[in-house]
């Protein structure tokens, strides 16, 4: 068995879902295009306006990278103070699950006043979570 914490693991599904979601969205939608020769490679530029599928892809991965230094740090520093917690567990597994799920409804749904209040609360779930983590470390530690 691994010995690696659920945090620890949780952080590794939020690295490698962020690259899922870049692969699976942006790079299949511009490959799919260049490769085609809809599209040339130099083409492309960071445009993120807009409500269609590729500019909410492009937001949902950029969300993913903003986000996942905070939960390493977060988890780096519980790990460091050798935090063994059910509770921080469940939080870090709360922040992996909201990141996915926030992210399929980013990218998979026209963005209405309801899709817009459902993920600002699957980020509020991901960033309570943290906040989970960061106190039960500092009570740790303290």
């Amino acid at each position: 068995m691994s010995s690696l914490s659920i945090p620890v693991w949780a952080l590794f599904g939020f690295a490698v879902w962020t690259l899922l979601l870049l692969f699976a969205t942006v790079g299949v939608y511009r490959w799919s295009r260049i490769l085609s020769g809809r599209a040339n490679v130099r083409e492309w530029t960071a445009e993120t306006s807009g409500d269609g599928w590729y500019p909410r892809a492009m937001r949902a991965h950029a969300n993913c990278v903003e986000n996942l230094p905070v939960f390493a740090a977060i988890v780096f520093v519980a790990t460091q103070a050798q935090v063994d917690s059910s509770t921080a567990n469940a939080a870090a597994l709360g922040v992996l699950a909201g990141r996915v799920a926030q992210s399929i409804v980013h990218v998979g749904f026209r963005q209405t006043e309801f899709v817009a209040v459902l993920r600002f609360s699957l980020f509020l779930i991901q960033a309570l979570g943290m906040l989970v983590i960061a106190g039960i470390t500092l009570i740790n530690v303290i």
